[in-house]
């Protein structure tokens, strides 16, 4: 029998595939692998354990024992916006070790959520390295599977009688670390400061303490005619906090509870 593995992010996407991958082939031999940073939000969990209610497959759940935050202390390097070993050391490589010791790759399909974008289309020949000798499918970007914007997932998600991840209709994009993924730009960590300011100040004190420890690192860069700069957290908290962004200027597509973005909402 094949093995079904959805590497389940937590997100919109990975829930879509798990639900079609439940639906084409039964829960029987499916499994819900997913990875804990130590930082993810709450809710993230309380939708884990939803989906996993809905399908009838428990989660299988692994971690390393660290958070980001440990990570880059113990590799003495931050984690920023172009590198971030976090997601290697947290996310890919507990689960590979977790499928090295569980599946065989002879039959075993492995499926990932990433949404029918150009983007995250581009992304899919480098997965599909990274996870060999599995093999993968990419439920979202079938060509039997007409493009869904994120909007049409959570929409599809209450439907079901599933509640999305609350970061979506607080404006954020993504699912990850608690909106706080070194990896977000400059208006995700803006947005972040507006709506959870504590968890920013957590994010905040990190990255000073890891400056001491390491130098003038930064999570962020700026240009200033060109040339790049670090922009500490602290730098750009004090910057938005006398300038704050209108609604209209943030890019990342919040989700509504009614399933629009800010753009259909228009």
């Amino acid at each position: 029998m094949t093995a079904h593995v959805v590497q389940f992010s937590g997100g919109i996407g990975s829930f879509a595939a798990a639900v079609r991958v439940a639906k084409k082939h039964g829960p029987t031999a499916l499994t819900l692998l997913i990875a804990d940073t130590g930082i993810e939000d709450d809710d993230l969990w309380r939708f884990s354990d939803d989906t996993s209610r809905l399908l009838g497959v428990p989660l299988t759940k692994v971690s390393d024992g660290r958070t980001p935050w440990q990570v880059f202390r113990d590799k003495r390097f931050l984690g920023n916006d172009r590198l971030a070993p976090c997601t290697k050391t947290l996310k890919q490589l507990p689960c590979r070790r977790w499928m090295e010791a569980h599946k065989d790759p002879a039959d075993t399909l492995v499926y990932i959520g990433i949404e029918s974008t150009p983007r995250d289309r581009a992304r899919i020949p480098a997965i599909a390295r990274a996870w060999k000798p599995w093999r993968t499918r990419f439920p979202l970007c079938s060509k039997w599977e007409p493009p869904l914007t994120k909007a049409d997932l959570i929409r599809e998600a209450r439907a079901l009688g599933v509640e999305p991840p609350r970061l979506y209709a607080m404006g954020f994009s993504h699912n990850n670390c608690g909106g706080t993924c070194v990896r977000a730009g400059m208006r995700q960590w803006k947005h972040l400061l507006d709506v959870m300011p504590g968890r920013y100040a957590h994010a905040e004190a990190q990255e000073e303490a890891l400056r001491r420890l390491l130098g003038p690192v930064t999570i962020l860069r700026q240009q200033r005619k060109g040339i790049g700069y670090p922009l500490p957290l602290a730098e750009l908290r004090r910057a938005h906090q006398s300038a704050p962004m209108l609604p209209g200027d943030y890019d990342m597509s919040p989700v509504h509870r009614d399933g629009t973005t800010n753009e259909e909402a228009r």
